[in-house]
Protein backbone atom coordinates (compact mmCIF):
# COMPACT_ATOMS: atom_id res chain seq x y z
CA UNK A 1 0.00 0.00 0.00
CA UNK A 2 1.08 3.46 -0.58
CA UNK A 3 1.57 5.92 2.20
CA UNK A 4 0.43 9.40 2.77
CA UNK A 5 -2.88 9.09 0.07
CA UNK A 6 -6.49 9.52 0.47
CA UNK A 7 -7.92 6.00 -0.15
CA UNK A 8 -11.62 5.10 -1.02
CA UNK A 9 -12.45 2.70 1.38
CA UNK A 10 -16.32 2.26 2.34
CA UNK A 11 -19.80 3.33 0.38
CA UNK A 12 -21.36 6.17 2.46
CA UNK A 13 -24.83 3.70 3.20
CA UNK A 14 -22.21 1.72 4.62
CA UNK A 15 -21.83 3.59 7.82
CA UNK A 16 -25.43 4.48 9.70
CA UNK A 17 -26.05 6.63 11.99
CA UNK A 18 -25.82 5.60 15.58
CA UNK A 19 -23.64 2.57 15.15
CA UNK A 20 -20.34 2.07 14.86
CA UNK A 21 -18.99 -0.02 11.81
CA UNK A 22 -15.90 -2.33 12.22
CA UNK A 23 -14.01 -3.27 9.14
CA UNK A 24 -10.25 -4.20 7.72
CA UNK A 25 -9.07 -2.09 5.42
CA UNK A 26 -5.22 -1.21 4.61
CA UNK A 27 -3.97 -4.24 6.66
CA UNK A 28 -5.68 -2.08 9.65
CA UNK A 29 -8.81 -3.12 12.00
CA UNK A 30 -10.94 0.10 11.80
CA UNK A 31 -14.50 1.31 13.38
CA UNK A 32 -16.50 4.15 11.48
CA UNK A 33 -19.05 5.90 13.05
CA UNK A 34 -21.25 9.64 12.26
CA UNK A 35 -21.37 12.07 14.92
CA UNK A 36 -24.74 13.53 15.88
CA UNK A 37 -24.24 15.51 12.68
CA UNK A 38 -24.03 13.11 10.29
CA UNK A 39 -19.65 13.21 10.02
CA UNK A 40 -18.06 10.18 9.59
CA UNK A 41 -14.98 9.91 12.19
CA UNK A 42 -12.61 6.68 11.47
CA UNK A 43 -10.39 5.79 14.28
CA UNK A 44 -8.61 2.55 14.71
CA UNK A 45 -10.62 -0.06 16.29
CA UNK A 46 -8.76 -0.61 19.71
CA UNK A 47 -9.47 0.96 23.00
CA UNK A 48 -5.89 2.37 23.93
CA UNK A 49 -7.03 0.97 27.65
CA UNK A 50 -6.43 -2.65 27.55
CA UNK A 51 -7.22 -3.37 23.62
CA UNK A 52 -10.92 -3.76 23.37
CA UNK A 53 -12.77 -3.27 20.11
CA UNK A 54 -14.29 0.13 20.23
CA UNK A 55 -16.63 -1.06 17.11
CA UNK A 56 -18.28 -3.65 19.87
CA UNK A 57 -18.99 -0.29 21.61
CA UNK A 58 -21.93 2.57 21.46
CA UNK A 59 -22.09 5.78 19.92
CA UNK A 60 -22.95 8.40 22.57
CA UNK A 61 -23.80 11.74 21.07
CA UNK A 62 -20.80 12.61 19.55
CA UNK A 63 -18.34 10.17 21.47
CA UNK A 64 -17.73 6.52 20.53
CA UNK A 65 -17.77 4.54 24.06
CA UNK A 66 -15.50 1.52 24.36
CA UNK A 67 -17.48 -1.52 25.64
CA UNK A 68 -15.61 -2.88 28.12
CA UNK A 69 -14.95 0.13 30.46
CA UNK A 70 -17.29 2.92 29.18
CA UNK A 71 -14.24 5.34 28.20
CA UNK A 72 -15.77 7.82 25.78
CA UNK A 73 -13.42 9.20 22.62
CA UNK A 74 -14.57 12.26 20.75
CA UNK A 75 -14.36 12.93 16.92
CA UNK A 76 -10.20 13.62 17.93
CA UNK A 77 -9.33 10.39 19.59
CA UNK A 78 -9.33 12.65 22.46
CA UNK A 79 -11.02 10.60 25.91
CA UNK A 80 -13.52 12.93 27.32
CA UNK A 81 -15.09 10.38 29.45
CA UNK A 82 -13.22 7.70 32.01
CA UNK A 83 -16.56 6.25 34.52
CA UNK A 84 -13.92 5.18 36.69
CA UNK A 85 -12.83 8.56 38.12
CA UNK A 86 -15.86 9.91 38.47
CA UNK A 87 -17.10 13.40 36.36
CA UNK A 88 -15.24 15.33 37.88
CA UNK A 89 -12.03 13.30 37.78
CA UNK A 90 -9.02 14.48 35.41
CA UNK A 91 -8.24 12.28 32.47
CA UNK A 92 -4.96 11.28 31.49
CA UNK A 93 -4.16 13.46 28.09
CA UNK A 94 -2.11 10.22 27.15
CA UNK A 95 -5.32 8.06 26.41
CA UNK A 96 -6.00 8.89 23.28
CA UNK A 97 -7.76 6.50 20.41
CA UNK A 98 -5.97 6.74 17.40
CA UNK A 99 -7.95 8.41 14.03
CA UNK A 100 -7.18 8.75 10.57
CA UNK A 101 -8.88 11.62 8.71
CA UNK A 102 -11.99 10.89 7.15
CA UNK A 103 -14.12 12.75 4.32
CA UNK A 104 -16.90 11.58 2.28
CA UNK A 105 -18.32 12.90 -0.98
CA UNK A 106 -20.25 10.85 -4.42
CA UNK A 107 -21.36 8.58 -1.92
CA UNK A 108 -17.65 6.88 -0.99
CA UNK A 109 -15.86 7.41 2.68
CA UNK A 110 -11.94 7.69 1.94
CA UNK A 111 -9.29 7.71 4.85
CA UNK A 112 -6.01 9.55 4.41
CA UNK A 113 -3.84 6.67 5.64
CA UNK A 114 -0.40 8.15 6.58
CA UNK A 115 1.15 11.05 8.67
CA UNK A 116 0.08 14.54 9.59
CA UNK A 117 -3.19 16.49 8.54
CA UNK A 118 -4.44 16.41 4.56
CA UNK A 119 -6.15 19.66 5.26
CA UNK A 120 -7.49 21.29 2.94
CA UNK A 121 -6.34 18.82 0.16
CA UNK A 122 -9.64 16.43 -0.33
CA UNK A 123 -9.70 13.46 -2.30
CA UNK A 124 -10.82 13.99 -5.96
CA UNK A 125 -13.35 11.67 -7.95
CA UNK A 126 -13.21 11.90 -11.62
CA UNK A 127 -14.56 15.32 -13.20
CA UNK A 128 -16.45 14.28 -16.10
CA UNK A 129 -18.82 12.49 -14.18
CA UNK A 130 -21.71 14.86 -12.52
CA UNK A 131 -24.80 14.24 -10.90
CA UNK A 132 -26.51 13.87 -13.92
CA UNK A 133 -25.27 10.49 -14.09
CA UNK A 134 -27.52 8.06 -12.31
CA UNK A 135 -26.07 4.35 -11.08
CA UNK A 136 -26.27 0.85 -9.51
CA UNK A 137 -23.22 -0.59 -7.03
CA UNK A 138 -22.28 -3.75 -6.82
CA UNK A 139 -19.41 -5.16 -4.45
CA UNK A 140 -16.67 -8.03 -5.04
CA UNK A 141 -14.22 -9.80 -2.37
CA UNK A 142 -10.77 -11.10 -4.27
CA UNK A 143 -8.20 -13.18 -2.67
CA UNK A 144 -5.31 -10.77 -4.51
CA UNK A 145 -3.47 -7.70 -3.87
CA UNK A 146 -5.23 -4.81 -4.98
CA UNK A 147 -2.51 -3.54 -6.98
CA UNK A 148 -3.30 -6.78 -9.27
CA UNK A 149 -6.73 -5.61 -9.43
CA UNK A 150 -5.89 -2.21 -10.32
CA UNK A 151 -3.41 -3.72 -13.43
CA UNK A 152 -6.34 -5.99 -14.75
CA UNK A 153 -8.08 -3.16 -15.74
CA UNK A 154 -5.01 -1.35 -16.82
CA UNK A 155 -4.35 -4.47 -19.34
CA UNK A 156 -5.70 -3.58 -22.72
CA UNK A 157 -4.66 -7.13 -24.21
CA UNK A 158 -6.28 -10.17 -22.53
CA UNK A 159 -9.79 -8.64 -23.87
CA UNK A 160 -9.94 -11.26 -26.97
CA UNK A 161 -9.09 -13.99 -24.44
CA UNK A 162 -10.56 -13.29 -21.08
CA UNK A 163 -13.31 -11.54 -22.50
CA UNK A 164 -13.95 -13.63 -26.06
CA UNK A 165 -17.73 -14.02 -25.01
CA UNK A 166 -18.67 -10.90 -23.40
CA UNK A 167 -16.54 -7.34 -24.27
CA UNK A 168 -13.47 -9.21 -26.12
CA UNK A 169 -15.57 -11.10 -28.63
CA UNK A 170 -14.68 -9.15 -31.69
CA UNK A 171 -11.09 -10.34 -31.56
CA UNK A 172 -9.46 -7.51 -32.02
CA UNK A 173 -6.10 -9.31 -30.01
CA UNK A 174 -3.62 -7.04 -31.98
CA UNK A 175 -2.96 -3.84 -29.80
CA UNK A 176 -1.35 -0.45 -31.08
CA UNK A 177 0.12 1.37 -28.65
CA UNK A 178 -1.30 2.34 -26.15
CA UNK A 179 -0.86 5.82 -25.71
CA UNK A 180 -0.57 6.34 -22.14
CA UNK A 181 -0.07 9.76 -20.43
CA UNK A 182 0.28 10.64 -16.37
CA UNK A 183 -0.29 14.02 -15.45
CA UNK A 184 -0.14 14.38 -11.15
CA UNK A 185 -1.69 11.46 -9.97
CA UNK A 186 -3.86 10.86 -13.08
CA UNK A 187 -3.28 7.99 -15.50
CA UNK A 188 -5.12 8.06 -19.01
CA UNK A 189 -5.06 5.54 -21.69
CA UNK A 190 -6.13 5.17 -25.26
CA UNK A 191 -6.67 1.94 -26.42
CA UNK A 192 -6.41 0.81 -30.28
CA UNK A 193 -7.18 -3.00 -30.64
CA UNK A 194 -7.63 -4.07 -34.45
CA UNK A 195 -8.14 -8.02 -36.19
CA UNK A 196 -4.93 -9.10 -37.13
CA UNK A 197 -4.50 -8.16 -40.73
CA UNK A 198 -0.55 -9.02 -40.52
CA UNK A 199 0.69 -5.24 -40.17
CA UNK A 200 2.79 -5.79 -36.84
CA UNK A 201 1.50 -3.46 -33.89
CA UNK A 202 2.29 -0.02 -34.24
CA UNK A 203 4.05 1.63 -30.74
CA UNK A 204 2.27 4.70 -29.05
CA UNK A 205 5.09 6.84 -30.57
CA UNK A 206 3.51 5.77 -34.60
CA UNK A 207 0.01 6.82 -33.91
CA UNK A 208 -1.77 10.16 -35.04
CA UNK A 209 -2.64 11.86 -31.27
CA UNK A 210 -5.69 11.35 -29.92
CA UNK A 211 -8.74 12.91 -30.82
CA UNK A 212 -11.22 11.83 -28.46
CA UNK A 213 -11.39 11.19 -24.47
CA UNK A 214 -9.34 8.32 -23.16
CA UNK A 215 -11.07 5.08 -22.88
CA UNK A 216 -9.69 4.56 -19.34
CA UNK A 217 -8.49 6.53 -16.53
CA UNK A 218 -6.80 5.56 -13.49
CA UNK A 219 -7.06 8.16 -10.43
CA UNK A 220 -4.00 6.87 -7.56
CA UNK A 221 -3.83 5.25 -5.17
CA UNK A 222 -7.47 3.10 -6.13
CA UNK A 223 -9.66 4.48 -8.68
CA UNK A 224 -10.22 3.35 -12.01
CA UNK A 225 -12.87 5.40 -14.78
CA UNK A 226 -14.61 3.21 -18.06
CA UNK A 227 -15.10 6.04 -20.23
CA UNK A 228 -17.32 3.91 -22.65
CA UNK A 229 -19.08 7.15 -23.80
CA UNK A 230 -20.25 10.39 -22.85
CA UNK A 231 -23.67 8.93 -21.43
CA UNK A 232 -22.11 5.54 -19.87
CA UNK A 233 -19.63 4.69 -17.05
CA UNK A 234 -18.15 2.49 -15.18
CA UNK A 235 -15.76 2.66 -12.32
CA UNK A 236 -14.48 1.22 -9.33
CA UNK A 237 -12.67 1.72 -6.66
CA UNK A 238 -9.73 -1.18 -5.42
CA UNK A 239 -10.10 -1.51 -1.45
CA UNK A 240 -7.31 -2.79 -0.12
CA UNK A 241 -8.05 -5.09 2.85
CA UNK A 242 -4.76 -6.62 3.06
CA UNK A 243 -1.58 -8.12 1.71
CA UNK A 244 -3.91 -10.94 0.22
CA UNK A 245 -7.36 -9.57 0.13
CA UNK A 246 -9.21 -6.73 -1.57
CA UNK A 247 -12.66 -5.45 -2.18
CA UNK A 248 -13.83 -4.42 -5.29
CA UNK A 249 -16.10 -1.41 -5.19
CA UNK A 250 -18.00 -1.34 -8.66
CA UNK A 251 -20.39 1.31 -10.11
CA UNK A 252 -22.59 1.21 -13.46
CA UNK A 253 -23.06 5.07 -14.18
CA UNK A 254 -25.56 6.13 -17.42
CA UNK A 255 -27.50 9.28 -18.10
CA UNK A 256 -28.90 8.31 -21.43
CA UNK A 257 -32.12 6.85 -19.59
CA UNK A 258 -33.76 8.95 -16.73
CA UNK A 259 -37.68 7.84 -16.43
CA UNK A 260 -37.15 6.59 -12.79
CA UNK A 261 -38.46 3.11 -13.13
CA UNK A 262 -36.71 2.24 -16.62
CA UNK A 263 -33.49 4.28 -15.26
CA UNK A 264 -33.49 1.88 -12.58
CA UNK A 265 -33.58 -1.45 -14.77
CA UNK A 266 -30.83 -0.01 -16.78
CA UNK A 267 -28.96 0.40 -14.10
CA UNK A 268 -29.09 -2.73 -12.47
CA UNK A 269 -28.78 -4.80 -15.58
CA UNK A 270 -25.37 -2.79 -15.97
CA UNK A 271 -24.42 -3.82 -12.97
CA UNK A 272 -25.32 -7.24 -13.55
CA UNK A 273 -23.47 -7.42 -17.36
CA UNK A 274 -20.53 -5.60 -15.29
CA UNK A 275 -20.27 -8.38 -12.41
CA UNK A 276 -21.02 -11.23 -15.16
CA UNK A 277 -17.49 -9.14 -16.89
CA UNK A 278 -15.56 -8.85 -13.70
CA UNK A 279 -16.18 -12.84 -12.41
CA UNK A 280 -14.33 -13.24 -15.78
CA UNK A 281 -11.01 -11.39 -14.75
CA UNK A 282 -11.29 -12.70 -11.37
CA UNK A 283 -10.65 -16.35 -12.13
CA UNK A 284 -7.81 -15.58 -13.37
CA UNK A 285 -5.92 -12.36 -11.54
CA UNK A 286 -6.82 -14.65 -8.28
CA UNK A 287 -4.62 -16.89 -9.45
CA UNK A 288 -1.78 -14.70 -10.78
CA UNK A 289 1.54 -14.95 -8.74
CA UNK A 290 2.86 -13.47 -6.77
CA UNK A 291 -0.18 -11.97 -5.44
CA UNK A 292 0.97 -8.58 -4.90
CA UNK A 293 3.21 -6.66 -7.91
CA UNK A 294 6.41 -3.97 -7.65
CA UNK A 295 8.03 -2.16 -10.39
CA UNK A 296 10.95 -4.72 -10.47
CA UNK A 297 9.76 -8.28 -10.01
CA UNK A 298 11.12 -10.38 -13.01
CA UNK A 299 8.02 -10.69 -14.99
CA UNK A 300 8.37 -9.94 -18.53
CA UNK A 301 6.42 -6.54 -19.68
CA UNK A 302 5.60 -6.21 -23.20
CA UNK A 303 4.68 -2.90 -25.50
CA UNK A 304 1.33 -3.77 -24.89
CA UNK A 305 1.54 -3.02 -20.99
CA UNK A 306 2.37 0.49 -21.36
CA UNK A 307 -0.34 1.59 -18.78
CA UNK A 308 0.84 -1.34 -16.50
CA UNK A 309 4.40 -0.30 -16.25
CA UNK A 310 3.49 2.90 -16.15
CA UNK A 311 1.22 2.45 -13.50
CA UNK A 312 3.88 0.65 -11.49
CA UNK A 313 6.61 3.68 -12.19
CA UNK A 314 4.23 6.11 -10.55
CA UNK A 315 3.27 3.72 -7.63
CA UNK A 316 6.85 3.36 -6.88
CA UNK A 317 7.54 6.80 -6.79
CA UNK A 318 5.05 7.59 -4.50
CA UNK A 319 5.87 4.63 -2.42
CA UNK A 320 9.07 6.48 -1.89
CA UNK A 321 8.17 9.91 -1.82
CA UNK A 322 6.30 8.61 1.73
CA UNK A 323 9.57 6.29 2.86
CA UNK A 324 10.73 10.37 2.77
CA UNK A 325 8.10 12.15 4.67
CA UNK A 326 9.04 9.21 7.47
CA UNK A 327 12.86 10.12 8.09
Amino acid sequence: MIRNQWYAVLESQEVPPGKPVGVTRLGEKLVFWRTGEGKVVCMRDLCPHIGARLSQGKVRKNALMCPFHGFEYAPTGECVHLPAYGKNGVIPKALRAATYPAHEAWNFIWIWWGEGNPEPVAPKYFDSIDETFSYASFRQHWQVHYSRMAENQLDVSHLAFVHHNTIGRSGRAVVDGPIVRLENDLLEVWVSNRLDDGIPARKAEELPPPARHPFLQFRFPNLWHNWISDDVRITISFVPVDEENSLLYGRFYQKFMRVPILRNLVNLFGAWSSIYIANQDKAIVSNQFPKKTDLKMGEKIMQSDRAILTYRQHRSRLQQAALQTQK
